[in-house]
């Protein structure tokens, strides 16, 4: 698979599971999409008997309290996108549609390696068009008290920094940097699971989240030890799956991004904020094509999802 061309699956998948947040069944089906269609979400089971087409982009964002929310709760709202998408952005797939027949997205392990072992039986392919990149061209950087997060340009790839700072001594103070590829992300990324402290459980149920977490899905951590009888995958789980979070949230970009990105006690707010911030000044970016090929027009930089509507049409 060449990495300059556009790719998608070469089959639907299916996956069952229940939402960490609320508890619900949900089940999905990944199928494959056209050349330059990206990632989108096709919510099915509505109240009102109507479909609702979301697009996988940062200007759908609704809610980044405690997971990624793309979409309207009244006219249709998809949650926890975020592992999914990190998967598909990992494992480098342009085009995807996602089936899911409910608002939230099953947690299953509570990290990406059961969508990319559901990937990878299907297999990945090319769809005969040049990929396109976000490259960044100026340093942008968005802060929140001592947490920041910034997007810097490099001459190719896509690089991660992330340092997490946790009160908790279990958590403590980590820091990972590391280039993206499809074998890293499988390797060092993809199995890092989601992870929450004992003592905040009681005030997320009374906020109506964590209703579906348990020790299946994720990390549980006391003040001195992790609470999981098989403990933890990676000695640095902690910061992997911030990394995992990462990826996801900034695939929300609607092309993969050639660039560095670098934050400090960031989560999913400050990961959509910084792309709000990147595509703020057209100035900060440029849409390239895979070399060999021209660079795209202005009038076709701006088309690429970045003036998408949060909902389409009722299907």
């Amino acid at each position: 698979m060449r990495s300059n061309q556009q790719t998608t699956l070469k089959g639907a998948v299916t996956l069952n599971g229940i939402g960490v947040h609320s508890g619900n069944p949900a089940e999905i089906t990944i199928r494959p999409a056209p050349a330059n269609n990206g990632i989108a979400f096709l919510r099915t089971g509505m109240p009102n008997g109507n479909d609702r087409l979301i697009q996988a982009h940062h200007a759908c964002v609704s809610a980044t309290e405690l997971c990624t929310v793309i979409g309207d709760v009244e006219s249709g709202a998809v949650a926890t996108i975020e592992h999914l998408m990190s998967a598909l952005f990992g494992l480098g797939i342009d085009n995807a549609l996602v089936e899911i027949d409910g608002p939230e997205m099953p947690i299953l392990d509570g990290s990406a390696l059961p969508f990319v072992k559901a990937i990878d039986k299907v297999g990945i392919a090319g769809c005969g068009v040049p990929r396109r990149w976000i490259k960044i061209l100026r340093h942008v950087r968005i802060e929140a008290g001592e947490a920041f997060a910034e997007l810097r340009p490099i001459d190719r790839g896509f690089r991660l920094d992330v340092e997490i700072d946790f009160a908790n001594p279990v958590i403590g103070r980590s820091r990972k940097a590391m280039d993206l590829s499809a074998a890293a992300y499988r390797r060092e990324i993809a199995g890092a699971r989601t992870f929450g402290m004992m003592k905040d459980v009681e005030r997320y149920w009374k906020a109506g989240f964590a209703l579906g977490a348990s020790l299946e899905n994720t990390v549980a951590v006391g003040e001195t030890a992790v609470v999981n009888p098989e403990g933890l995958r990676f000695a640095d789980e902690f910061v992997r799956h911030k990394i995992l979070d990462a990826v996801g949230d900034l695939a929300l970009a609607g092309l993969p991004i050639q660039g560095a990105y670098r934050s400090y006690c960031g989560g999913h707010r400050m990961n959509v904020g910084v792309l709000t911030a990147l595509f703020a000044d057209r100035a900060n970016y440029a849409i390239v094509e895979a070399p060999g090929t021209r660079r795209e027009t202005a009038l076709a930089e701006f088309g690429v999802g970045l003036g998408i509507a949060a909902f389409a049409a009722e299907l």
